[in-house]
């Protein structure tokens, strides 16, 4: 199994005066699947924005493959190692076509065969905001893939099955977990977390392990 490990140690995080990740000690072997669970507002969401570097933690820190992001290379290199699936996709205010979107993920071959398993590649030249939300979340799932093929070695995602049925949520659980990276995934989906070798319920910033 491949992957990257992540170390966090004391990340706290705010939203003005308010604290949405509170003292954060958590480690996540190379090659590990985790699932994070808990109520909306529990700060799972801007954890996983803490590692990827688009939320900067008003403290403590967070190392990707052992790197930090102290400066421009760094943290270049911290958004090509870590791919990303966003729980709410922006299709922008001059959208993308979805063809384009799966290209950017910097392998599109791959992108473009995820695609095609996950039954949307006929859709490559829609405008991404005409897609539907469990279409855009396929969309964003085969392009995270094709990441991965890129050289990704973390991939998170933030409720990536939220808009599918039943058998998309299947689908999309099987290659989520299927792939040789590290990954952490935000959920409320039972199934997809029965999937992830550990789960970790937030509340109130702070994360616990849950006993399976």
């Amino acid at each position: 199994m491949g992957g990257l490990d992540i170390r966090m140690r004391g990340v706290t995080c705010g939203h003005g005066r308010v604290v949405a990740v509170d003292d954060v000690h958590l480690e996540v072997a190379a090659g590990e699947r985790v699932a994070l669970t808990g109520t909306n507002g529990s700060g799972k969401s801007t954890l996983l924005r803490a590692v990827l570097g688009l939320h900067r933690p008003a403290s403590g820190s967070i190392l990707v493959g052992g790197r930090g992001t102290a400066s421009a290379a760094d943290r270049g290199w911290r958004r090509r190692a870590c791919a990303w699936v966003p729980q709410k996709p922006a299709a922008g205010r001059f959208p993308l076509l979805a063809g384009e979107l799966l290209d950017s993920g910097g392998a599109p071959d791959e992108a473009a065969e995820a695609a095609r398993g996950l039954g949307v590649d006929a859709l490559r030249r829609q405008p991404l905001d005409t897609l539907s939300g469990g279409q855009l979340q396929r969309m964003y799932l085969a392009r995270a893939i094709g990441c991965v093929a890129a050289g990704a070695g973390v991939l998170l995602a933030d409720e990536p099955t939220a808009a599918l049925d039943f058998a998309g949520q299947e689908e999309a659980a099987a290659a989520l977990t299927a792939l040789p990276v590290t990954l952490v995934v935000v959920t409320h989906d039972r199934a997809l977390a029965s999937r992830c070798d550990r789960v970790l319920d937030m509340a109130a910033g702070r994360l616990r392990e849950v006993e399976r």
